[in-house]
């Protein structure tokens, strides 16, 4: 008897889940939420072992990119890019973007230049596989609340810019924004610009609200507009230059923000897919 009554919830629980996740739309943001980040973890134990091979080398982010640009798919969520053309095709330079959430890592892994590696919370150095991943792919980890050891930690990447040819991907506002703006730009990343004087290459997503929202428990298909800005040269700024530069570039993208969100609530995403 207890067999059967084991039999029966396992039925009532396999056809209960796919009856929550087709009417409730909190459980399916939970779902897709916790897959999100599940299926990252195992994809980071799959990349480990391969980015060992060559030890932690900037090189490994084709690795991690290559893993996770699927992702796009699974969720039906569109990428459309436009500016490819604004990417220096040789040298250093720091790419700045917008931070919504998690889901930045699609744009992210969409455009991410060669040779790039981003600078992330040093938490994401103990998220087990996947910080284990990060740490290989090059992955530059600050500590936000000691404001010294990050000044440190991008002092030394200034350095490394230059000597060993690599580009940075910082997020500027520091923390992630569900408000569908952007929050004021931190100067880490234009004072790391200054002290390597290299072109600032501002890279604006467009709001998720239409598909993702955080507050509201809301996950759906949609598409992202991601513009690549003109890069913005930094050659013969000095330190007292940041707070300007900061102001402006953070204007600029915003401006392009507020633009490219209005184009992507009146877009169709009945039949949207994936693309490059």
């Amino acid at each position: 008897m207890e067999l059967c009554s084991a039999q029966l919830l396992l039925v009532a629980v396999l056809v209960l889940l796919p009856l929550l996740y087709e009417w409730s739309p909190s459980f399916r943001y939970y779902c897709k939420l916790g897959f999100f980040y599940g299926w990252i973890l195992a994809l980071a134990v799959l990349a480990v072992p391969i980015c060992a091979a060559r030890g932690r080398h900037v090189d490994n982010m084709k690795v991690l990119q290559f893993m996770l640009l699927h992702l796009k798919y699974l969720y039906r969520i569109r990428v459309e890019v436009t500016g490819w053309e604004n990417f220096p095709q040789t040298g250093s330079y720091v790419v700045v973007s917008n931070h919504q959430s998690s889901l930045d890592l699609l744009g992210l892994m969409e455009v991410l230049p060669p040779r790039c590696v981003p600078v992330a919370k040093r938490e994401l150095l103990y998220a087990g596989s996947a910080g284990l991943a990060c740490w290989l792919a090059g992955v530059v980890f600050i500590n936000r609340r000691k404001t010294d050891d990050a000044i440190e930690v991008l002092s030394d990447t200034a350095k490394g810019l230059l000597k060993e040819d690599v580009r940075v991907w910082i997020f500027p506002e520091g923390t992630r924004n569900h408000d569908g703006s952007m929050l004021p730009f931190k100067r880490g990343a234009f004072h790391l610009a200054v002290q390597a004087q290299v072109p600032i290459v501002p890279v604006v997503m467009s709001s998720y609200k239409d598909f993702y929202d955080k507050k509201q428990k809301k996950f759906n298909k949609g598409t992202c507009h991601v513009v690549i800005l003109p890069p913005i040269q930094t050659c013969g700024l000095s330190a007292d230059s940041v707070p300007q530069l900061t102001e402006d570039t953070r204007e600029i993208m915003l401006s392009v923000f507020t633009r490219i969100s209005q184009d992507t609530q009146h877009t169709p995403t009945d039949t949207q897919h994936a693309t490059h």
